[in-house]
């Protein structure tokens, strides 16, 4: 969404905060740049699905004064943790800066409410363009491009066929604290799953047993299309099941 005001300014990084893939950044020397800040959770389905589109507009566009930060802002217990995080953003291949957020600091500076949640800023610093939760990629791109003065070029694909607008999505079951058994209906179930490093590290997902291997949201159910279906899953005494989630699916043909 387009911000009709050029007046909201950029506000500063908490100086105690930590960073990851970079040295402390600090928001006021960024200005002469775009600056487009996401606040993102590795352990919510939604941020992961957002993802791959910052760190394509990072790839895309950085040489051309693009600055991408994604605001680690945990709702689970492990992204509290800052080596839990780091983990996770060495295994999702994320190159561009990551602010640990534990606290909830910046957060609330910006009083913000969801994940995932976007801020594009202009070389002035002044809030220039915001979108909550998934969707509007291109609408987001283009506002990119406005300002580096490269309008006009393709934007990014669409990562999953419900991100394009056009696309008939049917709203899933709501997410739903630890593990869940039960009928549903989504086009993907995931949990949020922690290791303990006790016990058995497995579960087990309509009679087929799985390792885990790492902490985080794991694709436990995917759908080609929204469907109805029934989930059985049992948690290994050496996992913590946070919360089962359910993300849309395109309506059936």
């Amino acid at each position: 969404m387009r911000v009709p005001t050029d007046t909201i300014a950029a506000p500063m990084f908490p100086a105690s905060l930590k960073w990851l893939n970079v040295a402390t950044l600090r928001m006021d020397q960024q200005k002469g740049r775009p600056v487009l800040l996401e606040f993102w959770d590795f352990c919510r389905p939604a941020s992961l699905r957002t993802l791959p589109y910052l760190q394509a507009w990072h790839e895309r566009y950085a040489e051309a004064g693009l600055r991408v930060i994604s605001v680690h802002a945990p709702g689970f217990a492990p992204g509290k943790d800052p080596e839990v995080v780091a983990a996770a953003v060495q295994r999702l291949g994320i190159e561009h800066p990551v602010l640990l957020d534990t606290d909830l600091q910046l957060w609330q500076i910006y009083d913000n409410e969801g994940w995932p949640a976007r801020y594009l800023f202009n070389q002035d610093l002044r809030l220039f363009e915001v979108h909550f939760g998934e969707g509007g990629y291109h609408e987001t791109e283009a506002a990119i491009q406005e300002l580096l003065g490269i309008e006009g070029q393709d934007p990014v694909a669409y990562r999953h066929p419900e991100d394009d607008p056009e696309a008939l999505v049917v709203v899933p079951s709501q997410d739903v604290a630890g593990a869940y058994e039960g009928p549903y209906e989504a086009g993907a179930v995931w949990a949020v799953l922690e290791l303990t490093g006790e016990g058995s590290a497995t579960v087990t997902v309509n009679g087929d047993e799985r390792a885990v291997e790492y902490t985080g949201a794991h694709r436990l159910i995917d759908h080609p299309r929204h469907e109805a279906g029934v989930l059985e899953l049992t948690v290994g005494d050496g996992v913590i099941c946070h919360a089962t989630c359910f993300t849309p699916g395109l309506a059936p043909s």
